[in-house]
């Protein structure tokens, strides 16, 4: 059982590879873009001067 994975993964190696690499990068993406969206979501800081 277990030298039938290590055989597959030893003959799928790069594809395996590349779909760990897309799946992070697409990770990345979303997580940077959740970051980006509750950043513009905030109110921005008003000053107001009471000193009149």
């Amino acid at each position: 059982m277990l030298s039938e994975i290590k055989d597959f993964v030893k003959a799928h190696f790069n594809d395996i590879m590349l779909f760990v690499i897309v799946a992070l990068l697409v990770m990345l993406a979303f997580s940077m873009g959740y970051i980006a969206a509750k950043y513009q979501a905030k109110e921005p800081i008003q000053v107001i001067n009471q000193n009149k």
